[in-house]
């Protein structure tokens, strides 16, 4: 007969990061330089499309919303694991790990649907060239953007309602340098897990429906490059939405990933590397992705720092 204890938390201890202090060392201070990455780049972006004028398109209004995003997703969770290594000290609080749980997935959530807008955004570019200004009129740029962060909000509060709503069995350890669901999964007693299962399962059949559609929306996209009589001209349209393919990529892939092994009881090097990849690569990587082949981008940081730049064409 299995007998689960049942406990009232009042913290828990993130035990992420490796015993070895050397090892322990090298992962804040790779953190740490990430982390600075992330917010140099994305306040960058935040900075250009706000005050250069020829980056007030509907594109870089919803790239500066990304931006403000993935600063907001990657100071939830580094921040507290660099003191606590630092510290020496791995405790948060119940309502702490609560509130990490609820943050990380309005902000991952509302980074999808900003993506899924900005998939919209290149079809009506590209597609409907002519009607493009009407179809992504400020206001509804506005609507789609407030709409993205409203479904994040509604994500994460289900989320942590289901996950919160149990009782926690056996230690307080959560096997991960921040609280996510699938490590807390591992500590919630047997047979109150279905809630959140719940959850998952609906969370996880509307990200496919919206994945869906963005692919929908590219086959649109694609097959309008291909109609394109030069080969110039199909290669430049298909250059405007690689940034875009290229984020997508990386977020969903480097999550679906880390939530592979993140459910696992032990810990590991190769556990907390998979984390990594989908809680600090998407953040810091972003701003090099759009900005790399972006004439527009460039320019306004060669300007912004005071240097004449002449694009490529």
């Amino acid at each position: 007969m299995e007998i689960n204890v049942t406990l009232i938390l009042v913290d828990f201890l993130l035990m992420g990061f490796p015993d070895d202090q050397v090892l322990q060392r090298l992962w804040t201070a790779l953190f740490f330089l990430i982390y600075m990455a992330a917010l140099t780049g994305n306040l960058l972006i935040i900075t250009l499309a706000t005050i250069d004028q020829h980056l007030q398109s509907p594109m870089y209004f919803f790239l500066k919303n990304l931006s403000l995003i993935d600063i907001c997703y990657i100071s939830v969770t580094v921040p507290k694991s660099i003191m606590n290594s630092l510290t020496n000290s791995h405790s948060i609080s119940f309502m702490g790990c609560a509130s990490q749980v609820f943050l990380v997935i309005f902000f991952a959530g509302t980074e999808f649907a900003l993506l899924l807008v900005m998939s919209y955004d290149r079809y009506g570019a590209i597609c409907h060239p002519l009607h493009y200004e009407a179809i992504m009129h400020r206001s509804t740029c506005v609507q789609m953007v407030t709409a993205s962060w409203l479904s994040g909000c509604l994500y994460g509060s289900l989320h942590v309602a289901g996950m919160f709503s149990v009782h926690f069995c056996g230690p307080n350890i959560v096997h991960q340098f921040f609280c996510d669901i699938p490590s807390l999964l591992t500590l919630v007693c047997s047979g109150e897990k279905v809630l959140e299962y719940v959850f998952i399962i609906a969370s996880c059949c509307f990200t496919f429906v919206c994945f869906i559609l963005m692919v929908v929306s590219y086959v649109y996209i694609f097959s309008t490059v291909l109609k394109i009589p030069s080969a110039e001209g199909r290669l430049k349209t298909f250059y405007t939405c690689m940034p875009h393919l290229t984020a997508v990529t990386l977020f969903l892939s480097s999550g679906f990933i880390a939530y592979l092994g993140s459910a696992s009881k032990s810990l590991s090097s190769l556990n907390l590397f998979m984390t990594v990849l989908y809680s600090l690569l998407p953040p810091s990587l972003n701003p090099v992705i759009y900005s790399l082949r972006n004439r527009d981008m460039k320019v306004a940081i060669g300007n912004f720092f005071g240097e004449k730049m002449i694009p490529k064409i």
